[in-house]
This record gives structure tokens, sequence and C-alpha cells, in this order.
């Protein structure tokens, strides 16, 4: 599928559509985030080594963080289903969101608090920015990842076979690329990253409350279409299972009727022929 294509794809289908909102949304707040974060995160360690220290801090529990929602996830599922699965990265990034721009615009009345626990409000901006990433990061592949491919589960092969197209012809690129082109817009317009810091977190609390909104929406969708699918096997099932009738008037489970007729015809005819022999 080429490009208008999977336009006139992602438009005509609402289910494919609010998929696409999702991950378009997820690789713009990704990027969003992670850049301002790393800006400040250099403003608070100007120094290589401390920096360097840090990302390897953060790398560190990037991979602990990872293989703990691996584990958890699959607990999540089974018990709370798949639109909880899907809103769970939405909320938290939109809760530490608020948490990281809040403490950056607002951090001064938070200083004396923050100062008898040693830090300044650009440190806890950090530490909490860091915490934002490591969640976000390992949320994709234990719950993002799996929730978006099992979206695709009960759909027709055929709308299947185009969302998928359509999402990795237009949604993907968009969402890694789309972040980077806000911010280089905000730039040009406010002269620096700082100064658009405060539009940054805006965009970022838009975009999410149009994730989370999408996420409620397929859920319905999703909910619907699995019922659907389950009702099906279930008339398949009880479609096997119809008694037949058979010209001696016993009944049986279809299949074994017309198996014991057949097997019995000979049988009956040999039982009659005989009085006429002798």
């Amino acid at each position: 599928m080429g490009t208008m294509e999977s336009l006139k794809f992602l438009v005509s289908s609402r289910y494919i559509r609010d998929l696409a909102t999702l991950v378009v949304a997820y690789g713009i707040s990704i990027n969003l985030v992670e850049v301002t974060w790393k800006s400040k995160l250099k403003a608070q360690f100007p120094s290589p080594n401390e920096y360097s220290s840090f990302m390897g801090d953060f790398s560190t529990g990037t991979g602990i963080a990872t293989f703990i929602m691996m584990l958890l996830s699959q607990f999540i599922f089974d018990k709370y289903g798949w639109g909880v699965a899907a809103t769970i990265t939405p909320t938290v990034l939109l809760l530490t969101g608020v948490g990281f721009f809040s403490l950056i615009l607002f951090g001064d009345p938070f200083a004396p608090t923050l100062a008898k626990f040693g830090m300044t409000p650009l440190l806890a901006a950090v530490y909490v920015g860091a915490l934002q990433n490591i969640f976000s990061k390992s949320a994709k592949y234990s719950l993002f990842d799996p929730c978006k491919e099992m979206a695709y589960i009960p759909l027709d092969e055929d709308t299947k076979v185009k969302g998928k197209a359509a999402i990795d012809v237009v949604c993907n690129p968009l969402g890694k690329s789309g972040g980077a082109l806000i911010q280089q817009f905000m730039i040009l317009t406010f002269g620096s990253l700082a100064n658009s810091t405060p539009y940054l977190g805006g965009i970022l609390m838009v975009i999410v409350f149009a994730w989370l909104s999408a996420a409620r929406s397929l859920d319905v969708q999703f909910t619907a279409l699995r019922r659907e699918e389950e009702l099906e096997k279930e008339m398949e099932r009880a479609a096997v299972k119809i008694p037949i009738v058979s010209e001696s008037g016993s009944v049986s489970p279809s299949g074994s009727s017309v198996e014991s007729v057949a097997g019995d015809s000979p049988g009956s005819s040999s039982e009659t022929s005989t009085p006429s022999n002798i």
C-alpha cells in the first residue's frame, strides 16, 4: 500500500484510526519527553563524567524495570484485560509529565522542602524525568507492543493486512519524526528549547489525553469484536452437536447416527432374507 492508500484506509476505519492514534501518540510523547529531559540533565550534570555516570545508572535501571515489567505484564493482561493494559502507559506518562514540567516551571515553591532532602527543583525534575523515561521504555516491550499486536487479532484478514500496512507506512514514521518536528518548530519560534518548555508540556498533555481517549474507544471496539468471535465459535460448536433422528427413532449426535444407520442396514437385510431362504 502506498502513502495515499494508507491514509484513505486510516480515515475510513475507526478501529484502525484509533490504533494509529496510539502508535503516533506514543512516538511523539516519548520523543518530547526524552529530549526535554536530556536538556535538563545536561544542565544538572555539565561534567561529561557525571553525565556518563548518571546515564550508566539510567541504563541499568531501564534493564531492571524492563525485566520486572515483562513478568508483571502477563498478570496485568490476565487479571485486568486489554483495556487496562493499554491505558497504563499513557496514564503514567501523564502523571510523571505533570510532575516533571511542574518542577521545571514552578519549582521555586518546592525549593525549601526539597532542600531538606538535599535536592534542588532541577535535580528533582531530573529524577522524575528519569523515572518517566525508564517506565516508558520498559512499557514499550511489556505492555504497548503486546497491546498493539493483540488489537489485530479480532479483525478479518483483509483489514488486518491493510491496517498493519497503513500503520507501518504512515504512523510509525510520523510518530518518530513528529516529536522532532514539533521541537524544531518550537525552537525556531521561541529561540531555544528552554523557552519552549512550557509549550512542549502543554502539547504533551494534549497528545496523552488523545492517546487515552483512543485507547478507551479501541477497548470498546476490541471487546465487542472479541465477543462476536466467541459467539461464532460457540455457534459452530453447537452446530456440531445437533442430534440427528434415525429411521428406527433413536436419537444420536451428528455423524455417529449416519454411521450407525449405514452399518446396520446390511445386517438388517440379511436377517429379513433368512426366513425366505428357509
